[in-house]
């Protein structure tokens, strides 16, 4: 089918229903192979897709120059590159803190351009909220970079409602990025209403909860080799509750003819056509398996039923360890 589009607000460029996370091919879920990252992107492109999402910091680099080499042979104009910076790394591939200064705003992007091959970014955003300078401070020194053509859009990463209108205050912002899904919906309270009134986009990422609520985890891979060990969603008591979720979730997408995933992408398709999910594949098969979510509309009888079986605030477990989720700008109350 063709990819349907959508705005990311109100000044924003236009980008398929559903964007490409590439996070997973260089970083935090184990080994990738390669050739199936490339060809995963290249599925993704041939299907419609244009925004294409990364980081500076996924595989130190490593991502972006991945898909540098998917990109070569296709014209620069057809992807919207979302990239995020400001986390920094050391060799061992721990994680060491934030840096927003206006200098290092310029730094990071010096890089990533050459990285991805390419004189433009199309939406640059700064990772997290660096807590040692005034968000008008990096807003500003983004603002300069748009002015000089190295950045098209300006967007945001897991900021609050106060934040967003710091930033908004100082140039016009493209879109949130942030996590959204049927088991975390915080950004409904405030978050979201900020963004629509604003006029900001949102592009949800983590909308399978990191393959929590795909359908595809089970009990079994509790102590897979990868970052979701360090999850409490996905350990003990709270990983048997909610998977008792993801079974009822599957009698709701049984019952439509569809996966778990399916019904999951679908859900978050249908908050608003000012939302943009993320998907986050690293095979084909992770690719074609989500994209199946656009021929799905969902009714009212099948979102009640997606409420009942997975209501707000049901999942138990953090997003984050507490030191990643004292980071979060937009978990802050």
């Amino acid at each position: 089918m063709t990819m349907p589009q959508r705005k990311l607000g109100a000044n924003g460029p236009t980008v398929g229903a559903l964007g490409l996370g590439c996070m997973g091919m260089s970083d935090a879920y184990g080994p990738a192979d390669r050739n199936e990252s490339l060809l995963t992107i290249d599925a993704a492109l041939d299907a419609g897709v244009n925004l294409v999402d990364t980081g500076d910091f996924y595989g130190s680099g490593h991502n972006e120059m991945l898909i540098a080499e998917a990109l070569q042979g296709r014209r620069r104009g057809d992807v919207i590159l979302s990239v995020k910076f400001g986390a920094m790394r050391d060799p061992a591939g721990g994680w060491v803190s934030y840096d927003a200064r206006p200098a290092a705003v310029k730094n990071f992007l010096a890089y990533s351009l050459k990285r991805l091959r390419t004189d433009y970014i199309d939406i640059y955003r700064p990772a997290r909220l660096d807590p040692a300078v005034p968000i008008e401070e990096t807003i500003g020194a983004m603002a300069d970079m748009v002015k000089a053509g190295y950045i098209k859009h300006i967007g945001l990463s897991e900021v609050g409602a106060a934040t967003i209108r710091r930033a908004a205050a100082v140039h016009p912002i493209a879109d949130l990025q942030i996590e959204y899904s049927l088991v975390v919906r915080g950004i409904e309270d405030e978050i979201l209403p900020t963004c629509r009134e604003l006029g900001i986009g949102v592009t949800a990422y983590g909308v399978l909860a990191r393959g929590l609520i795909s359908g595809h985890w089970s009990k079994e891979r509790e102590k897979t080799a990868d970052f979701r060990r360090f999850s409490t969603r996905f350990s003990g008591d709270n990983l048997d509750h909610n998977l008792a979720l993801v079974e009822a979730l599957r009698e709701v997408a049984t019952a439509r003819g569809a996966s778990v995933a399916q019904i999951a992408i679908a859900w978050v398709l249908a908050q608003g056509p000012d939302i943009a999910p993320i998907i986050g594949a690293r095979r084909r098969a992770q690719w074609a398996e989500s994209a199946g979510a656009l021929a799905l509309t969902l009714t009212p009888a099948d979102l009640h039923a997606i409420e009942q079986a997975a209501p707000k605030g049901a999942a138990k477990g953090e997003r984050y360890p507490a030191a990643a989720m004292a980071h979060l700008d937009s978990e802050r109350r």
